[in-house]
């Protein structure tokens, strides 16, 4: 699964992001938007509420790694939430790439590719356990 040199990396990251976390939302939503324009449609016109559960949701996942046991159940949840938004298995790379494209663009030159590594590992774990659980979802008739 995730090693322990990946968490210390990914937690020691998001202490990096927390004093810049309003600009790194921007970023991350203008990015994703740019991947996707379509995806727009799945937000509300006002992002600043969405931009603090992202946020939220990000520091949740980031404290969680060291016992992902305990995180699980909370993604799921989240994950089938997401399915019922609308959100298909195609749109969690583009969040990926959105993702560490924020955090590189945010983070500069330390945001090297070990780095990288780390959080492309970490967002894989989440997107994955998002995916399977919402393929648990009942579909729409």
């Amino acid at each position: 699964m995730l090693t322990e040199e990946e968490i210390r990396t990914v937690q020691a990251d998001w202490k990096r992001v927390v004093p810049i976390a309003p600009t790194a939302a921007t970023l991350f939503y203008d990015r994703l938007f740019g991947l996707d324009p379509g995806l727009r449609r799945l937000f509300p016109p006002d992002l600043t509420e969405q931009k603090g559960k992202l946020l939220r949701m990000l520091g949740t996942a980031v404290a969680g790694l060291s016992n992902l046991g305990a995180l699980v159940p909370a993604v799921q949840d989240l994950g089938r939430r997401h399915a019922g938004y609308g959100v298909l298995p195609a749109h969690y790379a583009t969040v990926g790439s959105a993702l560490l494209w924020t955090l590189r663009t945010g983070l500069g030159a330390d945001f090297d590719a070990a780095h990288e590594a780390a959080w492309a590992k970490v967002y894989g774990v989440l997107a994955d356990t998002m995916q399977a659980a919402a393929a648990t979802m009942p579909k729409a008739v």
